[in-house]
């Protein structure tokens, strides 16, 4: 526990995702690839979040839909939170591509 409360740097917390146990939901997905696929899940991927969302992601199947490049809800409203306290426009192209917007706001961040 004193780990996790420990500071990197004055004043801002560390980075410890790579420490944090897998959660139930990607436990979930990662069965549901793993029984598509017929692939196991090794157990290097089972020991943190980090593996794991690594391993899912070299392991999910590609999305067909037309929709699958658009940017997320989560994505687009952190991007329009930026716009706003920076108050500079989002391009419109940036709404039908998810790596546009991306690199928009981390070069607008």
């Amino acid at each position: 526990m004193a780990q996790s409360l420990r500071n990197s740097a004055p004043g801002g917390p560390i980075n410890d995702y790579h420490l944090l146990p897998v959660t139930d939901r990607q436990m979930r997905y990662a069965h549901a690839i793993a029984q598509q696929s017929a692939l196991e899940i090794p157990v290097e991927a089972r020991r943190d979040r980090q593996s794991m969302s690594a391993w899912i992601s070299a392991h999910k199947p590609d999305d067909p839909s037309p929709f699958a490049n658009y940017p997320t809800g989560k994505q687009v409203a952190f991007a329009e939170r930026i716009s706003r306290s920076k108050r500079r426009p989002i391009p419109s192209e940036c709404f039908r591509d998810k790596q546009m917007m991306s690199r928009w706001i981390d070069q607008n961040k």
